[in-house]
């Protein structure tokens, strides 16, 4: 059964940092392309960061420079590093691997930016 596993959210303060990871399993993960997306309450869920089997990446406006989107095909992982927090990144984020075959989609983690 294909799993995706997010962790590593948290509170932060603004202007700190956090590492999201997300773990595969039962896939072959280097085929799928990778995209983390995230939810705030009351709002609908939007991309956030994207990666390619090939490695080519894509980020919504609101995020470049800060976040950066890698993967590691040999772990099966892909991580969203996050710097420079603000409020408004506060949400839940959740990790998705699609292909042709596929359309998976983790659990979420938190990730609370606040004072």
């Amino acid at each position: 059964q294909v799993q995706l596993v997010e962790s590593g959210g948290g509170l932060v303060q603004p202007g700190g940092s956090l590492r999201l990871s997300c773990s595969a399993s039962e896939i072959m993960f280097s085929h799928y392309t990778m995209t983390w997306y995230r939810q705030a309450p009351g709002k609908q869920r939007g991309l956030v960061a994207t990666i390619t089997s090939d490695g080519s990446t894509n980020y919504v406006d609101s995020v470049k420079g800060r976040f950066t989107i890698s993967r590691d095909d040999a772990e099966n992982t892909v991580n969203l590093q996050m710097n420079s927090l603000k409020p408004e990144d506060t949400a839940v984020y959740y990790c998705n691997a699609v292909n042709f075959f596929g359309d998976y989609w983790g659990q979420g983690t938190q990730v609370t930016v606040s004072s």
